[in-house]
């Protein structure tokens, strides 16, 4: 089970209390990065409420931040439409840092270096909370998924693969 702790504060963190923002944080030991799937069965979260930070890239090569259930494929196509690209590719690992800020595994769509479009997957929308990175590696917030949407100025949409 995940552990609450007070004392770590991830700039994503400062910027919800800032905002005023309520959330709950849950650290977990990480030393290096685990994909979501792995974290939300470690923790005995369900994957449904677990929602990982995809960064992609469009054509007209501006970036678009997608959040995501952890169990979920993004449908490029879908996520192209909805951001108003003809396509859009995944940025690359290697380039994650200088982009959001943030490391892989620890990316979260608040806070980034700039404020990038940000559509969150409408399922988000049937829980009262939704986790997502905390904004480091080991680190989770807990919030509301309108609040993540007004702390990032995101919409909701169907960005999904259907199974």
């Amino acid at each position: 089970m995940a552990k609450k702790e007070k004392a770590i504060r991830t700039n994503a963190m400062r910027i919800l209390e800032r905002m005023k923002i309520p959330f709950e944080v849950n650290t977990y030991e990480c030393g290096e990065f685990i994909d979501g799937i792995h974290i939300a069965d470690q923790l005995g979260q369900p994957r449904e409420q677990s929602f990982k930070t995809l960064v992609m890239q469009g054509r007209s090569k501006n970036y678009h931040i997608f959040v995501l259930p952890v169990a979920e494929e993004v449908d490029l196509k879908k996520a192209a439409r909805v951001v108003g690209e003809k396509s859009l590719e995944m940025v690359p690992v290697k380039n994650i840092q200088s982009v959001t800020g943030y490391i892989r595994g620890g990316c979260t769509a608040i806070g980034m270096k700039r404020n990038y479009n940000t559509v969150i997957h409408e399922s988000a929308r049937s829980f009262d909370k939704i986790i997502v990175s905390g904004g480091r590696l080991g680190a989770q917030i807990l919030l509301a998924p309108e609040d993540l949407a007004a702390a990032v100025s995101g919409s909701f949409a169907d960005i999904i693969v259907k199974k």
